[in-house]
């Protein structure tokens, strides 16, 4: 496995959202009726059944050129099973937030992806996961990043097909849910792109932390609109979609295709999705990552499936 050309990152987001401590902060600033909404607030967007462990592992096994793996958290510090908590860097909300500590605390994943880049020595290239994402084979620095570019596994898409699906979305109990793709078209408006936007996929993003500095230095208030909301907000955009666009009009983005490198479980769904899933992904051997979504959904059975998948993919392998 070759080594990396210039040091990289990886910084992770995590939430333990059954510590009593934590709920009890979160009950307080939280706006009536909005943990009936999985897209604000629902107790999904924050419950963890070890992902993280799993994720973290899988880096130390996989990409041993990481210089430091940072994880991003609310007075928490997670249990690795897997791993030695002396293998990370624990990084509080406090830290991001300095000098923006009136949006504290905050519940909104949103604005906690806005303000990574300010983790203190945090590398120049860095990849971010979310903790619901694995890697599942050895890796190279240059699927990352190739000659200094971000290398971005997304396809483009149109913006007027993303508006028409979102007005044409039903109500849930009133209320009409704000997708993925809404928080992508949003970064894509703030820019200037009128006609597409790219389609990210749930892999790990490759992130130049100079772009983000400059562009935030140079509009302020563009990074305050997206922090002020504690929990998320049908205003907001996504920050990795807002850096891709802005490093492709600097020459520092790639595309990759998401088919054939990037694995996708949606584990809440019954039947025998989960069995065949894992089954299929056996034969995909040149994928290099796979996020479980919202893992607690699932059936203890279709849970242990997934970790005994996991065990033998990164742990026994």
């Amino acid at each position: 496995m070759s080594e990396a050309a210039f040091p990289i990152d990886v910084v992770i987001s995590w939430v333990d959202g059954d510590d009593p401590a934590w709920r009890e902060r979160r009950k307080r600033y939280l706006p009536e009726g909005a943990d009936k909404h999985d897209d604000i607030a629902g107790d999904t967007r924050y419950r963890s059944v070890g992902e993280i462990d799993y994720c973290v592992a899988s880096i130390r096994r996989f990409a041993p050129w990481v210089r430091t793996t940072y994880i991003v958290t609310d007075r928490q510090t997670p249990n690795l099973q897997f791993s030695p908590i002396s293998s990370v860097k624990i990084v509080d909300h406090t830290i991001l937030f300095a000098g923006y500590e009136k949006y504290l605390p905050t519940f909104n994943s949103r604005a906690i992806e806005t303000m990574m880049w300010r983790i203190p020595e945090l590398s120049e290239h860095f990849i971010y996961f979310n903790d619901d994402i694995v890697l599942t084979r050895p890796v190279e620095p240059s699927e990352f990043f190739e000659d200094g570019k971000s290398v971005c596994y997304a396809r483009w898409f149109s913006i007027f097909a993303a508006r028409l699906i979102h007005a044409v979305k039903p109500k849930h109990g009133g209320h009409k849910p704000v997708g993925f793709k809404d928080s992508l078209v949003r970064a894509a408006s703030i820019v200037g792109e009128k006609r597409r936007f790219l389609y990210l996929s749930h892999s790990p993003h490759t992130i130049r932390r100079s772009v983000l500095e400059d562009y935030y230095s140079a509009h302020p208030d563009v990074l305050e609109r997206n922090i002020r909301y504690r929990f998320r907000d049908g205003e907001q955009f996504n920050a990795q979609e807002l850096y891709y666009l802005l490093a492709r009009r600097k020459g520092l983005l790639r595309l990759a295709p998401v088919k054939g490198n990037v694995l996708y479980l949606k584990p809440r769904k019954g039947g025998e999705y989960v069995a065949r899933k894992l089954q299929r992904f056996d034969n995909e051997t040149q994928a290099f990552c796979c996020c479980f979504n919202s893992l607690d959904q699932a059936s203890e059975a279709d849970r242990q499936r997934v970790k005994g998948w996991l065990d033998k993919k990164i742990i026994l392998a």
